[in-house]
This record gives structure tokens, sequence and C-alpha cells, in this order.
């Protein structure tokens, strides 16, 4: 659970300059910036699994109506992603983001990174982890993502142990 936990923080870090720090993202804002690279991250996590799970896995699955959903639930959390994206950065790279290109010119950037991160050791605990999800709507998915992220960003403000990335979510963005 920690390595995909630790995916959907780097995506949240996705466009976070050094002098954006003092900006923030709330949880709607977040959960649009996961959903929009969740497809990926799975279809990767598949690839670099494939050895370890069984051929039903759903992150075997590179088609069907699993990926489907969080494909057409990226689409959708776009605009809101882009936003978000635009928030944390520059005011001007939303004219970049506005290309047909971008957002899988970001994913395809991203996702190695993150998916490259996975212990192979782990594949069996992603594998459940979002067999478990899977019957949840892809936002209801990300929500969990978000305010885990949230929960452990908190937790290691208190001090304690996390390898959790400082987030740019918002001081009491959960819903």
């Amino acid at each position: 659970m920690k390595t995909a936990l630790s995916l959907a923080a780097a995506m949240l870090l996705l466009a976070q300059p050094v002098q954006a720090q003092s900006r923030c993202l709330t949880a709607p804002e977040a959960e649009a910036v996961t959903l929009v690279a969740l497809p990926t991250i799975l279809e990767q996590t598949g690839v670099v699994c494939a050895t370890r799970l069984p051929t039903s896995s759903l992150l075997r699955q590179s088609d069907g109506p699993f990926l489907a959903r969080y494909k057409d639930a990226a689409e959708r959390a776009w605009p809101n992603a882009r936003a978000a994206i635009v928030k944390l950065s520059d005011p001007l790279i939303d004219g970049l983001l506005q290309s047909d290109y971008a957002r899988p010119l970001l994913t395809a950037a991203l996702a190695p990174l993150l998916v490259g991160r996975i212990n192979p050791a782990d594949c069996g605990t992603i594998d459940r982890l979002v067999t478990q999800l899977s019957p949840l709507p892809p936002q209801n998915a990300a929500g969990v993502i978000v305010t885990t992220l949230g929960y452990l960003k908190a937790e290691k403000a208190k001090g304690k142990d996390s390898a959790v990335p400082d987030l740019p979510l918002c001081a009491g963005s959960a819903r």
C-alpha cells in the first residue's frame, strides 16, 4: 500500500516548483490530479508486476471495463487537474496545457518515475489494494488515496516517521 500511496503522492507533486511551496491543493483538486494519473500508473504497474501476478489480475489487464472506467474518469477530470497544475505553477503554463498532447506527455513522463520505484515484492499487496478499490467509482478510489495521503502528511507534521513527501495539500482540505 505504501508504494501505491507514493505513486499518488508523486503525481500530486507534478507541477510544484520550489517557489510555489506556499500554494496548495484542496482535496477535490488533488483527486482530479490523481484521477488523471491513475490509468497510466495502473497500466505501467501491470507491466512491472506481470511476472508476479496471475493473468486474471486487474493490473494485468491492458484493456477492458476496469481500465476503461479509469480512462473515462481521467478524461472528465482533466480540466480540473489542469487548473490545479496551473494553480501550483504559473498561469502562463495554462496555454501549454491546452494542447491535446499535454496530458499524455505529463502522465507518460511521470508514470515511469513512479512505477519504477515499485518493489516487485509489493506487487501482491498493490494488486490486492487495486482489487479492493475496484468496485468503487474511480472518483472514490482517488478520494481514498488523497485522504490517506493527507492523513500521512498530518502524521508526518506531528513528527511521526513517514516516507510520504511534502505534499501540496491544503491543511484541513479533507472533505
